[in-house]
């Protein structure tokens, strides 16, 4: 039987795409044929469910079948083979089973996708019609819309009100009784009278024009009058003028300076009136001009057919004369810096006198690019003053001005709008360029009316007299006060490089009659000497020392001990005391750092400042705070205790009486003189 079934012709599976098959077809390929469709048919037929059944059943069976058929080869008898065989025939038959379910699967599977394509098709075209359908919505909405929008002609004419319309228009016109209650007659009423009204406006405009012509006439004439007027009042004015010079009264000279005025830019003018006004109201030792050249302020303000006329008169020169030279990029840079930095030609001088008829001059200039104004200072002296090197700096332009207020140094414009400006022409910061242009204050815009907001760019800011009249008084009192500080520091100076502390008999009681210790040096040293000092470390920490401050330094000895003491002295001197950092060079370097009694030295100076001021303003404060330096490097080497391994008398003998040598765990000694006793004590 096994032979039997294995030459059983196994059925031919014929798989189409649902055409004709081409050429002739035997006996077994129609059986096939009939066989194939009649299980098309015998799927509409046939239920799934029961189908998945008979499949399970039959995959049972099987795996029962070949259970059983590898148990009875597992014994090995002979008898065996024929139930063997058997249950093989049994196997095929389900075999045979499978298949044809497997084939129904497959059908349904097909009909199934066939059935999704043709539903897929129909949703599709539905909703091909929706998308039409919504297409055409979409276009009767925009017509809809465009019809609700539509705006009249006679919408944008503003008519009067109803009230109006039908208390002033005439009844031929408003008609009530249709326009009552017919809106468009209503509107077509309201635009007759509105016509009818604009067509009497017209009359009476022209009568306007009328008058206005036979007004300007006499104008003309009035104009006539007061031209020829003009040279009897010069010859008037030219007449007068020893009458205002016995007078001291310059009609003549401030009518000029007021003409020119009118030429000014807006920073410079405002300046100029506010000075002058402040000058004649409360400070008659103010000065105030002009300075400059008129014609060539009147040409920036040529008309603009003129400038362009000019500009390509000299473009066609330019032209022919660099057709053989071209300027590089270089040369292009340096032009457009120079543009940018253009300075008004015309500038206002300010004279500051004090008592003692010394002067401080200030230019004031204005930047027209940059619209911020920059001030240059000079100093002139009643008296030839001696030269003192380390006073150098003190009336140096640069160093005069600085830190008028707080903060204000003057190297940075200050409108942050220069920024974008720089950066167009290569320029880093204007700091580079103040020797030639002068310094930018904040107080020098503040005085032309400029005010700039800060971290904010702003092209457009206007002068503003408020701003300048608000900062003007305090400002000169800070001028006049600088002036007289530095001058008085100048004089010091000269004595302290001669080794001579100057003081005053109003400040004698300060300091005892006898000090020994006595300054042998006073110099100026940069600001990075300043900061090598190991001494100096805290006081530039603390932020008490900016490269804008004067920086010196002292030495006072008395026998073999060396005080150096380094010095800073503000801008805003003498408002704001000197800052001295000591070093005491005697049996070792003695430093705040390692010696209680040199932080004490100290704070005698720098804490106890007000003591020392001396009659106001309080220029003598740092020749106090040197001597007072003097008298305490007294104390602290006369109360050291006498070394006894050494032979012979005590190198500093005690002079000065006090109460105790010294105090507390820090071992202190007595700094502080109490006039009249004479003796010194603790604080």
């Amino acid at each position: 039987m096994s032979s039997d079934s294995s030459k059983k012709r196994k059925p031919k599976v014929i798989r189409t795409d649902g055409g004709p098959q081409e050429g002739k077809r035997g006996k077994g390929d129609v059986d096939q044929d009939v066989r194939y469709y009649s299980e098309e048919c015998e799927v509409d037929l046939r239920d799934p469910i029961k189908d998945y059944e008979l499949y399970r059943e039959t995959c049972q069976e099987l795996q029962r079948l070949m259970a059983e058929i590898q148990e009875l080869k597992s014994r090995g008898i002979k008898d065996n083979a024929s139930e063997i065989d058997e249950r093989r025939i049994q196997s095929c038959v389900h075999f045979m089973t499978l298949k044809k379910l497997n084939r129904l699967a497959h059908i349904r599977l097909k009909k199934g996708r066939d059935q999704t394509h043709e539903a897929k098709q129909k949703v599709d075209a539905y909703h091909l019609q929706l998308q039409n359908l919504l297409y055409e919505v979409m276009h009767l909405q925009k017509e809809i819309t465009k019809c609700l929008e539509f705006k009249s002609k006679h919408e944008e004419i503003e008519l009067v009100s109803l009230e109006e319309f039908y208390k002033e228009a005439p009844p031929e016109i408003s008609r009530p009784a249709i326009t009552l209650s017919e809106p468009h007659q209503q509107t077509l009423a309201r635009l007759d009278w509105e016509l009818e009204q604009r067509k009497r406006l017209a009359e009476k405009y022209k009568e306007c024009l009328t008058s206005k012509e036979k007004i300007l006439k006499e104008i003309e004439v009035k104009k006539e009058y007061l031209s020829s007027l003009q040279p009897r009042l010069n010859s008037i004015m030219q007449a007068s003028l020893p009458v205002q010079e016995y007078l001291f009264m310059p009609f003549d000279q401030a009518h000029k300076q007021y003409e020119t005025a009118r030429h000014l830019p807006p920073p410079l003018y405002v300046l100029f009136v506010q000075a002058s006004a402040y000058g004649q109201a409360c400070d008659k030792k103010l000065v105030v001009a002009i300075e400059g050249s008129v014609e060539e302020a009147k040409a920036l303000y040529k008309p603009p057919e003129d400038s362009q006329d000019d500009e390509s008169d000299s473009d066609a020169e330019e032209e022919q004369t660099t057709k053989r030279r071209r300027p590089t990029l270089g040369v292009q840079l340096d032009d457009k810096r120079k543009e940018m930095l253009k300075r008004h030609p015309l500038s206002v001088t300010v004279d500051i006198k004090c008592k003692d008829e010394n002067v401080l001059h200030l230019t004031f200039y204005y930047l027209m690019n940059l619209n911020v104004m920059t001030v240059k200072a000079k100093v002139t002296t009643a008296v030839e003053m001696t030269t003192a090197i380390s006073a150098g700096d003190l009336l140096s332009p640069d160093s005069l001005l600085n830190c008028l207020y707080p903060g204000d140094h003057g190297r940075k414009t200050p409108n942050p709008a220069n920024q974008f400006q720089f950066d167009k022409v290569g320029i880093l910061t204007l700091s580079d360029y103040v020797t030639e242009l002068g310094h930018p204050y904040v107080w020098v815009q503040k005085l032309g009316g400029l005010h700039f907001p800060k971290d904010q760019p702003q092209h457009t800011v206007t002068a503003d007299n408020s701003l300048s009249a608000s900062h003007m008084e305090l400002t000169v009192k800070l001028l006049r006060t600088r002036l007289q500080s530095r001058l008085a520091l100048h004089k010091q100076f000269a004595s302290l490089e001669h080794g001579v502390v100057p003081v005053s008999s109003e400040c004698q009681h300060l300091f005892p009659t006898k000090i020994v210790s006595r300054l042998v040096k006073w110099a100026a040293i940069p600001f990075e000497d300043y900061a090598e000092l190991p001494y100096t470390k805290d006081v530039i920490e603390a932020g008490l020392a900016e490269d804008t401050h004067l920086y010196y330094m002292a030495l006072i000895e008395r026998g073999t001990a060396k005080l150096q003491a380094a010095v800073v002295l503000n801008p805003g001197y003498s408002t704001l005391s000197p800052i001295f950092s000591l070093c005491l060079n005697w049996k070792g370097e003695r430093t705040s750092s390692n010696d209680d009694n040199i932080r004490a030295m100290e704070s005698e100076v720098n804490v106890n400042y007000k003591e020392l001021w001396g009659p106001k303003p309080g220029y003598q404060l740092l020749t106090n705070q040197l001597q007072r330096l003097c008298m305490v490097l007294d104390v602290y080497l006369e109360t050291e205790p006498h070394d006894t391994s050494v032979e012979g008398p005590k190198e500093f003998p005690q002079e000065k009486m006090c109460l105790r040598l010294v105090r507390g765990p820090m071992r202190l000694k007595p700094f502080k003189f109490n006039y009249p006793q004479g003796f010194f004590s603790h604080r």
